[in-house]
């Protein structure tokens, strides 16, 4: 009897230096029932308890999102979004038509005219091609390029001198409308 005595107040004495020990283990006490929303009148809000800087990465992916806020655009409301997709719609519907225009590849071989930079002006040569055509105006698709010289330049032993040739481009394809 004195053996299960004694192992009985050893458990005893073991949970209750466990329960005095150890105070901050112990269980909060049960939270007042919600009121819905609703307080008297006389009762102030609590108090918010202070936000303590954590330093840890839930921390700093909110920051995150915070920082965001700023850097993407506003939302717009339901009637600005429509308002907004109707106005695409009309100019989709605009370039649509814009390309449905009839237009025919002509064929044939229509000099480009020199600009005032030097380079060929090949959009009045297609405009030329499909006038030609009984078009109003055209695009060029495809152009040509020829080497002109001077007939001095194929005689034998005669050296060839650098205005002695120049580039000549063609339209040979344009899309008329």
């Amino acid at each position: 009897m004195f053996k299960s005595f004694g192992t009985q107040l050893a458990i005893g004495g073991l949970a209750a230096s466990l329960l005095a020990g150890a105070p901050e283990t112990a269980r909060p006490q049960a939270a007042p029932p919600p009121t819905l929303g609703l307080q008297s009148p006389a009762e102030p809000p609590p108090p918010a308890p202070p936000h303590d800087e954590n330093p840890g990465l839930i921390n700093e992916i909110g920051k995150l999102f915070e920082k965001s806020k700023s850097l993407l655009p506003p939302l717009k409301s339901p009637s600005e979004t429509i308002a907004d997709l109707n106005a695409r719609t009309k100019d989709a519907g605009q370039s649509l038509s814009n390309i449905a225009k009839p237009s025919t590849m002509v064929k044939g071989r229509v000099a480009c005219l020199v600009a005032a930079n030097g380079a060929p002006d090949c959009k009045a040569g297609a405009d030329k091609l499909c006038q030609s055509s009984g078009f109003k105006e055209g695009n060029s698709l495809d152009t040509d390029a020829a080497e002109k010289c001077s007939p001095k330049v194929y005689m034998p032993g005669y050296k060839r001198q650098p205005g002695d040739c120049k580039t000549e481009n063609f339209v040979t394809r344009a899309l008329c409308q």
